[in-house]
């Protein structure tokens, strides 16, 4: 394998991808790097996405790589980027495995990594009846007694999204409820409980939900959760090569895709709130069409 691109992707789930294609299509010599560790492998279905609609996570993704495979100056590599630095004529990539690539520029498409509390039975439950997302996952569970696991502002939102959806709903604060007087009002109007009791357990089969236990002992039947909980970035390489961070703790873009670091690019749930496989592609489509307008500019 080479090792000096025009353009480095690391990241190769929806976002990734995208670019990638895009790039492809512009004959850009593209290298994207791959764990092969997608947020959503455990999620049955994806929504929201046209043509797309119900099917597997998995299925979009092979489609997807088998699509862009057709294009020759697209390589793939399978591992974890670990270390990144800018060269005089772009970047130098190295991986786990001791491999070093070049490139004149970089997009990174790596996502998040969710902060899961420690609640037994949690995990087996993520993204399959515990889902983070009304307009990913809701529509299936449209009327079903519904908890919520999230405070402040952030539980405020979603419990408004799924009053749409569900009239059965109950919001789990874990310690302190944090909300202010015109929320505890609306929260009220709208027939929602506010339970602060930490949650210690999910009852479920085979990932979906059916009760959940409190720490006083307490059994409540549910058949939908949703949870909002804090973030890491997957890769802490652009923070190391001095990307800008918002408060939320995305990594910071200006309105094409662009960091604050010249030639690095990031697209996906890296830098965006709105999480789904519809946005992925469309930031992942947009960067490498700016990425190569860039490198355009630079050259004509």
């Amino acid at each position: 394998m080479e090792n000096q691109y025009d353009v480095i992707i690391i990241g190769g789930s929806y976002a990734g991808l995208s670019a990638a294609m895009s790039l492809g299509r512009s004959l850009r010599k593209v290298l994207v790097i791959d764990g092969g560790k997608p947020c959503n492998e455990q999620t049955p279905h994806s929504h929201n996405f046209l043509t797309q609609d119900g099917k597997t996570p998995s299925e979009i993704y092979h489609l997807a790589k088998e699509q862009v495979e057709r294009y020759a100056t697209v390589q793939f590599y399978e591992g974890f980027a670990t270390e990144g630095r800018q060269t005089e004529t772009g970047f130098e990539i190295s991986t786990e495995k001791g491999d070093t690539f070049l490139s004149k520029k970089l997009i990174f498409a790596t996502g998040i990594v969710d902060e899961v509390p420690n609640i037994q039975g949690f995990k087996e439950c993520w993204g399959i009846s515990l889902i983070h997302c009304p307009y990913c996952h809701g529509y299936e569970f449209q009327d079903k007694k519904t908890g919520i696991i999230a405070n402040g502002e952030r539980g405020f939102h979603i419990a408004s999204l799924v009053n749409n959806l569900t009239k059965d709903i109950t919001l789990f604060t874990r310690g302190k409820a944090d909300f202010s007087d015109g929320q505890l009002q609306g929260l009220k109007q709208n027939n929602i409980q506010i339970i602060e009791t930490d949650i210690i357990k999910m009852k479920h089969q085979n990932g979906m939900v059916e009760s959940l236990i409190l720490s006083d002992g307490r059994e409540i039947k549910f058949q939908a959760v949703y949870g909002a909980f804090p973030f890491r970035q997957h890769s802490d390489i652009p923070k190391k090569l001095g990307c800008e961070m918002t408060e939320m703790g995305h990594i910071k873009i200006d309105n094409f895709q662009k960091t604050n670091i010249s030639g690095l690019y990031v697209c996906g749930d890296n830098s965006s709130p709105m999480r789904s496989v519809a946005s992925a592609v469309y930031t992942g489509n947009f960067a490498g069409a700016m990425v190569n307008a860039e490198l355009v500019g630079e050259r004509f």
